[in-house]
């Protein structure tokens, strides 16, 4: 095997599968990505619950495969210049030459690498890239990180089959706070789907989506998605178990209604919560006709106080949030406003944007 490839190309490919290769695995050939050279060159990487299949670019001057460490070699096409030759060698070494600079890496052979789930396209979806991409953007900051409710750690993805379309629902929980995002998509399923993709799955599929792919298509398997784009494969294991029944949770009746400019609240939050105590990001709300007044205090440190305008018009109120998660809604929406939907002061709460009707956040109240 041996090929000449551009720093840029070698560099971008493998950018994307750092996140995937395993590097603190007790199986070292998860710490290797596969490449493999025929007619053209292609590169896989897995950690067994993630894969990445693409091509990449080069002039192939001798055909063959074998598996690279992953984070070596991408450091070295980071700190060579120009054009990079890979070259294969007995025991399953590859030397790295790139002008006067030469490295040689220990690899392994290309059939320890494991084998990659087949793609079944029995049930298929496409959607544009940007939705998508907007879709897991909103959503993924509410999941869970290694809650022991592992059906909390990923985002749901629920396809609801409607007349000549799909209604698509992703959802985002951690049990404090639930972000809801719908797109209607062309299309047909043959029944309703609820699939769990995990986190880290979600995190990489926003990363391909970030290139310049126009449309993507979900391949739909009962262990498996696989998303596919220019010649790109990602595919990943789903969590299994019953996700909450997120439509319980989101509030129908919360009749007290605020609108506040969105930085101004975002930026007033950054401030008062410098003086909330720091494992619970308190913040108080003093809801008032026109105004809120957002107060923060620690008996070890002081307090904080802060008002800004508001569009309110009801009886006077007070409610607590833990401040981070408020902050991290914000932070995912778009539009200059938000509505703040309220019932009473431990009711759960909605957000959303007033643009965005397919769009909610509710975020649980604490006692401050």
């Amino acid at each position: 095997m041996k090929l000449k490839i551009q720093k840029e190309d070698i560099q971008h490919a493998l950018q994307n599968i750092q996140g995937i290769v395993d590097k603190k695995t007790t199986m070292p050939i998860l710490s290797h990505f596969m490449l493999k050279v025929n007619d053209e060159a292609s590169i896989m990487a897995t950690d067994l619950d993630i894969a990445l299949k693409g091509p990449l670019k080069a002039e192939i001057i001798q055909k063959g495969g074998l598996c690279i460490p992953a984070r070596k070699l991408f450091e070295i096409a980071r700190e060579v210049d120009g054009e990079i030759i890979l070259e294969a060698q007995d025991n399953n070494w590859v030397k790295v030459t790139s002008g006067k600079s030469t490295f040689k890496l220990m690899g392994l052979p290309e059939e320890d690498f494991p084998a990659l789930p087949e793609v079944s396209k029995s049930e298929e979806v496409t959607i544009k890239a940007e939705t998508l991409k907007t879709m897991i953007e909103k959503t993924i900051y509410a999941t869970g990180e290694s809650d022991t409710r592992y059906t909390l750690n990923g985002l749901l993805m629920h396809f609801i089959p409607k007349n000549n379309n799909i209604e698509l629902k992703i959802v985002g929980t951690d049990g404090h706070r639930l972000s809801v995002i719908a797109e209607k998509l062309e299309g047909s399923l043959s029944e309703e789907k609820k699939l769990i993709l995990p986190k880290k799955a979600a995190i990489e599929l926003k990363k391909l989506l970030e290139g310049s792919v126009d449309n993507i298509t979900i391949y739909i398997d009962k262990n498996h998605l696989f998303f596919g784009a220019d010649k790109v494969m990602l595919t990943s294991r789903l969590i299994e178990g019953t996700y909450p029944n997120y439509e319980q949770v989101v509030p129908k009746n919360n009749d007290k209604h605020v609108i506040i400019d969105k930085v101004a609240f975002l930026k007033a939050l950054k401030r008062t919560s410098i003086m909330s105590r720091e494992r619970t990001n308190a913040v108080r709300l003093d809801l008032e006709s026109g105004k809120i007044t957002l107060i923060s205090m620690n008996p070890d440190i002081g307090e904080a106080r802060e008002e800004i305008g508001a569009e309110y018009k009801g009886e006077p109120m007070s409610i607590g949030y833990n401040a981070r998660y408020v902050m991290d809604i914000l932070q995912a929406m778009g539009g200059e406003s938000v509505q703040l939907e309220l019932q009473e002061p431990l009711s759960p709460s909605l957000l959303k944007e007033p643009e965005n009707k397919g769009y909610t956040c509710v975020v649980m109240p604490m006692r401050t």
